[in-house]
C-alpha cells in the first residue's frame, strides 16, 4: 500500500501535480531536448546555467541563510576551472530534473541518483558517491537489525525519487524470505520524513549511504544506521542527452578535481570518506548502469 502523509495539504492534489511533472518533464524531453545547450553554445553566449536544490544535506542545504555542501564547494572549484561564468538558480527538488530536461538549465549540480528512467533523458557524469540504500530506524528500535526485520513495518520515501524506483529491489528481498514490504508513505522531503520516523510514525526511512551517515552523526541519540535494501548505485550530475559536448566538459573536470586530490578532499569533508572505486567514465545507458552497479548478477 502507498499512501502519503496526512499531515500533508491535500494529498490528492499533491500526488497529481508530482505526477503531472513527472509525465510533463518526460514528455517535453522528447519534444524540447534539442533545445539543450552544448558547449559550443555555452561558451559563444558566455554562462552555463546550473539548477541546484537547498534541502539536501549534505549535498546541497542553506545554513544561516547561505548556500553550503559538497555540491556548493564544486560549484566554485568549477568557477574557477571554467573560462566561462557558471550562472546557479536553487529549485525544489520536485521540478528541478524537469527543468533541465525541458532545456531551461544546461544540467542539475545536485546530488542526483542514477536510475533506469533518468538515463532515458539524461547522460550522467562520472559518479561522485556512492548511492547504495539503506534504511533509518530510530535510535532505540531494537526491533531492527537485519533486512528480515523490516517486514510489514512502515517506510518513508521521498516522493519521485530514485529511492521510490529501487523499491522493488526490497520487496523481493523481503518475498524471498517469507515476508512482505509494509506500507510506503511518500514525502516531498526528507526533514518531513525524518520527523515523522522520530514521533513514531513511520518504522523506517530510506536513503541513500551518504546522506544516511550524515543523519546518524548528527543525531545519534535519535536515529540509527540500519540494513542495506538495495544493491550498488550512484550520485552524479544529470546532462541532457543533447549536450554530449558538455558531458565532456565535466568528466574533464571532474577528472581534474580526482587528479589534484581536491575531490578526495571535499567527499571527505562532506561524506566522511572518499569513494577512491567509483566509475571514471560518464553513465550513458540503462545496460552499461545495470553493468557497473551489478543489477543483473
Amino acid at each position: 500500500m502507498l499512501r502519503f502523509p496526512t499531515n500533508a495539504t491535500s494529498p490528492s492534489r499533491r500526488l497529481s501535480r508530482l505526477v503531472a511533472t513527472t509525465v510533463a518533464g518526460t514528455l517535453m524531453a522528447l519534444s524540447l531536448s534539442a533545445f539543450a545547450a552544448d558547449l559550443s553554445e555555452i561558451e559563444s553566449r558566455g554562462y552555463l546555467s546550473v539548477a541546484t536544490e537547498d534541502n539536501y544535506s549534505p549535498f546541497n542545504y542553506i545554513e544561516d541563510g547561505n548556500a553550503v555542501g559538497f555540491n556548493a564547494d564544486m560549484l566554485e572549484e568549477l568557477r574557477q576551472y571554467a573560462d566561462f561564468d557558471v550562472r546557479q538558480d536553487i529549485l525544489p527538488w520536485t521540478g528541478l530534473l524537469a527543468a533541465v530536461s525541458t532545456g531551461q538549465y544546461d544540467m542539475a549540480l545536485t546530488g542526483a541518483s542514477v536510475s533506469d528512467e533518468r538515463l532515458r533523458v539524461f547522460n550522467y557524469t562520472p559518479p561522485y558517491a556512492s548511492a547504495q540504500h539503506f534504511a533509518i530506524k530510530r535510535a532505540d528500535d531494537d526491533s531492527i537489525s537485519d533486512v528480515d526485520d523490516l517486514s510489514g513495518k512502515t517506510v518513508g520515501v521521498q516522493a519521485g525519487s530514485v529511492l521510490l524506483s529501487r523499491l522493488p529491489e526490497l520487496k523481493k528481498m523481503l518475498e524471498d524470505d517469507g515476508g512482505k514490504l509494509g506500507e510506503v508513505v511518500q514525502y516531498e522531503s526528507y526533514p518531513e520524513a525524518f520527523a515523522d520516523l522520530a514521533n513514531g510514525r513511520l518504522d523506517y526511512v530510506i536513503d541513500s549511504a551518504v546522506p544516511v551517515n550524515t543523519l546518524v552523526a548528527s543525531k545519534p541519540d535519535v536515529f540509527a544506521k540500519g540494513p542495506a535494501v538495495s544493491g550498488a548505485g550512484y550520485v552524479s550530475w544529470p546532462i541532457p542527452k543533447n549536450s554530449p559536448e558538455l558531458l565532456d566538459y565535466m568528466t574533464d573536470f571532474l577528472a581534474h578535481m580526482r587528479e589534484t586530490g581536491r575531490l578526495a578532499e571535499l567527499q571527505e569533508k562532506w561524506f566522511g570518506e572518499s569513494f577512491p572505486d567509483l566509475p571514471t567514465e560518464p553513465l550513458t545507458s540503462v545496460e552499461q548502469f545495470h553493468e557497473l552497479a551489478g543489477l543483473d548478477g
